[in-house]
Order: C-alpha cells, then sequence, then structure tokens
C-alpha cells in the first residue's frame, strides 16, 4: 500500500538509476584469472585492492627513471561495438601506451584500464579486459588494475570507451632519444599491422559512404570481413626492440608512428639540425592503404598525414649497424626495410619525401 504522503513503499536504489554494482562486483572476480597471467617479476597480478603495486627492485633496477604514456582507441571503437567483435581492441589498447614507452628506452613494467560504459554487460567487458590482458602478455607488463564505470546517461546502453594507463622503467643514462644523432644515419622502419588506432574517423567515412558493409568481404582482404579486417590489432613493439636495444646498444632513437603520420611523428626525436628524408618508394604500403586510398580519392599527402600508411615504428642507427639491428628484428619475427637517412636540415622542411607512395610491389 502506498504511504498517504505520497513516498514509495521501497526506496530508490543504485540499480534503479542504471548502475548494477552486484554486476561490476562479479565483472571483477571474473577477470582476476585475467590479471594474474600478467604476473611477472615485481607484480603479482591480483586485483581488488584501492591501488596497483609494483616493486622496481624486484623487477631488477638499480637507479631506475619512470616513464608513463597515457592512450584510447580511438572511434576504432565503434567498429568493435557495431560488428559485436571485441576481443582485439584491448590489445590496440595496451600497444597505444607501450609503444610510447619503448621509443623512450622503457621497459613496460604494469598498465591500468579505464573502461566505461553506459550498461554494464558482463560479457562483452570481460572480452575486451581479456584482450587488454593479452596486450600485457605481448608487451611483457603486468595488469595491476582498473576501473570499470557504469554511466548511463553519459553513454548509450552498447556504447563503452576505454583508456589505458601504463608506466615503464630503464637505468639512468639509458633514456632514449640519444644525443648522437648525425646526418648518415639510417631510418630502419618496422612494418605495421594496418592503420593501428589512427584514422579511423576518416575510415569510418569513407565506409559509410561506400558499398561495403561491415560483414561484406574486404575489398583488400576478400577472405575475411571488412569489420574483421580493419579490427586487426595494434603491432606492439615491445619486446623485440627491447631485445635489439640490449643485444646491441645500436638504437640512437625511436619514432612511434601514430596519428600525424611520418611528418609529424619524426621531428619529435630529431635534432633541429638534422632532417629525415624518405624514399617513399622504399615503404611497402599495404593494401588496406591502397584501398584507402583509392576509395576515398584520398590525397597522397592527407594519406601520409592521417595514417602510418604501413610503417609502425621508425628506428634511428648508424649505418654500418643497419644489417644487425634488421636481423634481430627479424628473427624476432618483425619485417623491417630502410626508408632512409638524416641529412643537415638547412633550409628543408624536418621531413621530407622523394618519389611516390605505393610504387614498390
Amino acid at each position: 500500500m502506498a504511504d498517504p504522503r505520497g513516498k514509495r513503499d521501497n526506496g530508490l536504489t543504485y540499480r534503479d538509476a542504471g548502475v548494477d554494482i552486484d554486476a561490476g562486483n562479479a565483472l571483477v572476480e571474473a577477470i582476476k584469472p585475467l590479471a594474474a597471467s600478467t604476473a611477472r617479476p615485481g607484480a603479482d597480478g591480483t586485483l581488488g585492492g584501492f591501488g596497483g603495486l609494483f616493486d622496481l627492485k624486484a623487477a631488477g633496477f638499480s637507479d631506475p627513471v619512470l616513464v608513463a604514456a597515457n592512450d584510447g582507441v580511438g572511434t576504432k571503437l565503434k567498429i568493435a561495438i557495431e560488428t559485436g567483435h571485441h576481443a582485439t581492441v584491448g590489445i590496440d589498447l595496451v600497444a597505444m601506451c607501450v609503444n610510447d614507452l619503448i621509443v623512450q628506452g622503457a621497459e613496460p613494467l604494469f598498465f591500468l584500464d579505464y573502461f566505461a560504459t553506459g550498461k554494464l554487460e558482463p560479457d562483452t567487458a570481460q572480452t575486451v579486459i581479456a584482450g587488454i590482458a593479452e596486450g600485457c602478455r605481448q608487451a611483457g607488463c603486468a595488469l595491476i588494475g582498473g576501473e570499470t564505470a557504469e554511466m548511463p546517461g553519459m553513454y548509450s546502453d552498447d556504447d563503452y570507451d576505454l583508456a589505458g594507463f601504463a608506466v615503464g622503467a630503464t637505468e639512468r643514462g639509458t633514456l632514449l632519444p640519444r644525443d648522437d644523432l648525425q646526418a648518415s644515419d639510417v631510418l630502419i622502419a618496422l612494418a605495421s599491422s594496418g592503420p593501428h588506432s589512427n584514422g579511423y574517423s576518416l575510415v569510418r567515412r569513407l565506409v559509410a559512404m561506400s558499398e561495403v558493409g561491415w560483414l561484406d568481404p574486404a575489398p583488400f582482404a576478400p577472405k575475411t570481413t571488412l569489420g574483421q579486417a580493419l579490427l586487426e590489432p595494434t603491432r606492439i613493439y615491445a619486446r623485440p626492440i627491447l631485445k635489439a636495444i640490449r643485444e646491441t646498444g645500436a638504437i640512437k632513437a625511436l619514432a612511434h608512428i601514430t596519428g600525424g603520420g611520418l611528418i609529424e611523428n619524426l621531428p619529435r626525436v630529431l635534432p633541429a639540425n638534422l632532417t629525415a628524408h624518405i624514399d617513399l618508394a622504399a615503404i611497402a604500403l599495404p593494401d588496406v592503404f591502397r584501398w584507402l586510398q583509392t576509395a576515398g580519392g584520398i590525397a597522397e599527402r592527407e594519406l601520409l598525414t592521417t595514417f602510418n600508411c604501413g610503417v609502425g615504428m621508425v628506428i634511428v642507427a648508424a649505418a654500418d649497424k643497419a644489417d644487425e639491428l634488421s636481423a634481430i628484428l627479424q628473427a624476432e619475427g618483425e619485417a623491417t626495410s630502410v626508408i632512409g637517412a638524416l641529412e643537415p636540415r638547412e633550409d628543408r622542411a624536418p621531413v621530407y619525401y622523394s618519389n611516390e607512395l605505393g610504387s614498390r610491389p
């Protein structure tokens, strides 16, 4: 019977407002084994405290400098949401963070994620976090914590967003870039796995204008659907590059090629007196970029400033070290190619090109 003063017999609950605490707690229990699978020296991979712990001494550091990075996956998430394929975006999240650590010579140590959604769907969240754990295993870092936020009214029920936070370390005096970069140093490209996690607003706009749907065969990879092909996860370069750094000491600088492409990311590691001359004919342009360029009528410079165009990471090293570095990286599964060299800056731009993109078979 209703209260005569107009009050309800039972007061409002958080669940009435759209937030299910029990579902959140159940998710934490479900993902504890995923976090435990990422354990490494310095972290035991457990969840549940107010903060994650990491022991730098147990990880083998004596005089460490910490390096931190955070990032997201961007509108690539919309493809995952619209296709229902959530297994790989967690790898993207880790990759975008740890690849920014390795360019400074830092070993990725631990990772935390932030998962925000309108309505918590435990199966979807667990699948996403399983991808995060896989990314952490690939990078050699521990998943030591995170946050799940259910925010009805902020996001629609099916939408979610991701942010990641990674911390790495290197011994004092070993940070990159080094101060001995010089003209004649070569630029060694490590191949990307596709667009990685950049340029997807343009990708989605192009797909919306085309006659190809997410579930149709991809024009550039007909054995898979367009959605799955465009969800190919960002490549994680941490382990191979750390191996090359430690075995050779020959890497002078590294640039992670993300939004802005080679034009904007290479100058971030170059001194003001040097320019990077890139031979576009030396870059093997993957089929996905050829399709995007043709289907969207995208000009070459627009392509180069929006996407990585097949180059996920660039190494700067002395010319006589290129073969040794390439051999180590190729043995670790990386595809490498020398795409240019450093030259005196003079009156040129920080990065300049010769030849045409996509002319290499």
